[in-house]
């Protein structure tokens, strides 16, 4: 069992990265073949790594190493990287200290979470709360970043210039990066859905509701999910005002071209009389 393995740790380090877009599950499935390497793994899956430690594997890209020295883990991801869709250069992290407290149930004393046992259902579950807090750490940075893109659009729709065009095409960008963090969140990586694990051990909901409230996820996800509203409503509204700038620039092309074909007219008209 990988629980076993830390039974008589006092404390064990934990340390999630967003590594990546998905990772492929079911090479780490015992039997699968390339018959069945697309087959719908359950995530996440607990695997062994290094010589006592642990990883749990979400299909979302967020991997979480349990007990690892730090060569352990070097050597971990090293291998984990050929399994992982577009890997970041520069994974989102969090790392934070589980300390074995009888008496305590999810407490959060000191940046150290302390846990009863160490067994595989609570490890999943602070991992599971640990996942989803790169996640948001992550697309916080990239909602960030949209917002400083947007506000040069917004002020260049003042003054009209031939370069519209192709921020438009940014900007059309920007919404489908917005569609699929919203689609990560939501979706792959249910940020605000409790883990299925608490179906089978619901004892274990309280654990789960308190570190959740120490990592702030509701409220972080919250905060996320009007920051997208308001880029897509933001992006929405200056595409719409730069094709009403690009019509009302035809609609005067049209006008001087009229304009021309009426004095060329006259100008026959007068030439020839």
């Amino acid at each position: 069992m990988i629980d076993q393995r830390f039974l008589h740790q006092p404390h064990i380090m934990m340390h999630a990265l967003f590594f990546g877009q998905n990772v492929a599950l079911s090479s780490f499935i015992s039997g699968a073949n390339s018959s069945g390497a697309n087959e719908r793994v359950a995530s996440p899956v607990f695997v062994k790594a290094g010589n006592q430690g642990a990883a749990l594997l979400f299909d979302y890209g967020v991997v979480v190493l349990i007990g690892l020295s730090l060569v352990e883990e070097t050597q971990f991801l090293a291998n984990l990287k050929s399994l992982i869709t577009r890997p970041y250069d520069t994974p989102e992290s969090e790392r934070v200290t589980l300390t074995r407290e009888p008496n305590s149930s999810g407490k959060v004393e000191d940046g150290q979470i302390l846990l009863a046992e160490f067994d595989a259902p609570r490890l999943q579950i602070v991992a599971n709360v640990l996942a989803k807090s790169v996640v948001l750490a992550e697309f916080e940075m990239e909602a960030a970043a949209v917002f400083e893109q947007i506000e040069p659009f917004a002020v260049s729709l003042q003054k009209p210039r031939w370069g519209q065009r192709q921020q438009g095409k940014e900007l059309l960008r920007q919404i489908g990066n917005t569609l699929l963090i919203q689609n990560k969140l939501v979706g792959q990586a249910a940020i605000v859905d409790k883990p299925e694990l608490l179906w089978e051990y619901p004892e274990f909901e309280r654990l789960y509701l308190r570190v959740e409230d120490e990592y702030e996820i509701r409220e972080r996800h919250l905060a996320l999910e009007k920051k997208l509203d308001l880029v897509s409503r933001t992006v929405e509204t200056a595409l719409e005002l730069q094709r009403q700038t690009t019509s009302l620039r035809l609609e005067w092309y049209i006008v001087i071209l009229i304009v021309l074909e009426l004095l060329l007219s006259l100008y026959e008209l007068f030439i020839k009389s």
